[in-house]
Parts: C-alpha cells; structure tokens; sequence
C-alpha cells in the first residue's frame, strides 16, 4: 500500500503505508508494508494514558463526564468550546493553566487558526491539542495524592502509571517499551505497530480492567467532535460511521483504531511521517475493513497553485494483505 503524490498525471512523491489490523486474541488478520514495525505511537496512545482515570477511580471522584472523557483521549482542534471544557475541567480538579506543562501551540485546524490570528486571540496552554490529557494527568496526580509538579516527567508516578497502562494493553513489558519526549512534553511510547493494533482490539472487547474501558469507549463513540474537531479526519471519519468506528491521529504518519462491532484494531504508520498520507491511508484502510462509504474528502487530497487551479492530488494506492 502506498500513498502518491501526483502531478499532472505522473507520480511526484511515493509515501509507503506500514499497517496492522489485528483481533482481540492478537492474531494478525490483515497488513501492508510492516506490521512489526517500530514506532512511536505519539497522540494514538492517548487513550491508554486515559485508562487509569477510570481504573483508578479518578472518573468517579471528580465526576468527569464523558466529554472531559473525551478531551483527554483528543488531538483537539482548540476551538472556543474545547479551550472552555477543558478550563472547567481544570477548576473542578483544583487546577489553572499554570499547572498545565504543554506549551501553546498554532491550532492544528487550518480555519481556527486563521480566526484566532485575524483576531488576535493570545493562546495559552489550554489551546495546545494535548490540554485535555494533561487536565487528565493533573487529575490522577491529584486523586492519587501525588504531586502535581513535574507530572510530565518519566520518573513522575504518573507517567509510570501511563507506561503500566500502554504495557498492559500492548502485551509489550515495559523495560522493552521505548521512551522519550513528545512534542507537549509528556512521555511517548515506541513499540510494534502490531502491539499498538492489539491494545485498540482490546479496547473494544470491555474485559479488559474489568469493562472499565467501555467507558472511555462510549466517550470518545459520543463526542467524535472532540475528539478533532470541525473539518478534521478523526472527526469525519467516526461520524461517517456513528458508534462503529474511533479513529485517532498520532503526530508523524501515526494513525490508529478501533472497528467496534468487527473487534479489530488498526494501526499503521506513513514511513516518512507525512501526516495528511496517513488520514487518507487510514480512511482507505477502514473501507477495505468493510466501512463504506469514507467521507469524500479522505478519498483523495487535491493540490492547488498559488492562482487556485487543481495541479495534482494525493491518493491511496494498493490493499491489505489478508
């Protein structure tokens, strides 16, 4: 499988797709390129960093919706409505944006940030897309009486309570799990793209830390809006398909998830990271998986001259291998 960048009917760039699709007994039911694959899983382990607010009691403690659910699972857009859930969510755990360790970034959707700077909004960072998953941090440092400073750093007992998660829904031990730094400052994960399908496999099954991850499932199911945003992939794909399928983006060529009736888990990786390759090998992935059909702007990706005529465009080339 493979991604092309095209221009005037030939081939300019090739991106290459590695990919897994894998059940919840770990067996690998279909592929592209190389399932075993070492990667780091970037924003799509933010699930698994979510787990142990519900495993752990955090959830019931603080009484966290499903959208603040949500928002720590999301690569969000920083649209006025998410900034604001996820402000409340930091006064409700006792916490400001002070607390918060990532750093503001540019809206990762195109028109927010083009409002945002014709309006001179000073971004904070409440407006990084990781902002719901810190909150979610904050909150377990909180509910587990530990201290809040230096959450984000690997000996902090959050992020050790983080690694035990992706290392228990993974199936990888943790001493073989590589570490390092994301781009909002936390700890990121680097493990098989075949590891990282099995943990979104399981996720579905809800047997798992005693069916305590169908609550993070039916989150993310409820609020596809926040899981992107307005004009996003994530978002598109998973209301194009209401309840059957979570999508999320990893930074990088990253992709992975969950066909929720089917029980199986995808990941894949675009070799040289390119990010919008990735959104349309996943949306390519999924109606192959029988997921039809994906919204028309993930079939392909029209390019432009600076005078606005069409001069080429990205599409999907190849299949799964079963």
């Amino acid at each position: 499988m493979r991604v092309e960048q095209r221009r005037g009917g030939a081939t300019e760039t090739v991106h290459r797709v590695h990919v897994a699709v894998v059940d919840a007994d770990g067996t690998l039911v279909a592929r592209a390129g190389d399932p075993a694959l070492v990667t780091f899983w970037r924003s799509a382990a933010k699930p698994f960093q979510a787990l142990p607010l519900v495993a752990d009691g955090v959830a019931d403690r603080f009484a966290l919706s499903s959208a603040e659910l949500a928002l720590c699972c999301a690569s969000h857009s920083s649209e006025p409505a998410q900034v604001e859930q996820v402000q409340a969510f930091l006064a409700r755990i006792g916490c400001s944006e002070r607390d918060l360790r990532c750093g503001p970034h540019t809206p990762l959707a195109d028109h927010v940030a083009k409002d945002y700077q014709a309006r001179g909004v000073r971004l904070t960072p409440a407006y990084s897309n990781c902002s719901g998953k810190h909150t979610g941090m904050l909150a377990l440092a909180r509910h587990r009486t530990w201290p809040t400073e230096d959450y984000h750093r690997l000996a902090h007992p959050v992020q050790q309570r983080c690694l035990e998660a992706v290392s228990r829904w993974t199936g990888v031990a943790t001493e073989r799990i590589g570490t390092a730094v994301d781009g909002c400052g936390v700890v990121c994960f680097a493990l098989p793209l075949r590891n990282m399908a099995l943990a979104y496999a399981r996720l579905g099954t809800g047997e798992r830390e005693r069916g305590k991850s169908q609550t993070i499932v039916e989150a993310m199911l409820r609020h596809p809006e926040l899981i992107a945003g307005e004009r996003r992939p994530c978002t598109e794909m998973m209301r194009a398909h209401p309840g059957r399928v979570i999508t999320k983006v990893g930074a990088e060529g990253v992709y992975s998830a969950l066909l929720v009736g089917e029980r199986l888990g995808v990941a894949l990786k675009i070799e040289d990271g390119h990010g919008p390759a990735a959104a349309l090998a996943m949306a390519a992935v999924l109606e192959q998986l029988g997921l039809r059909p994906q919204p028309p702007s993930l079939l392909e990706r029209a390019h432009f001259n600076t005078r606005g005529e069409r001069v080429g465009e990205l599409r999907v080339f190849g299949t799964l291998e079963r």
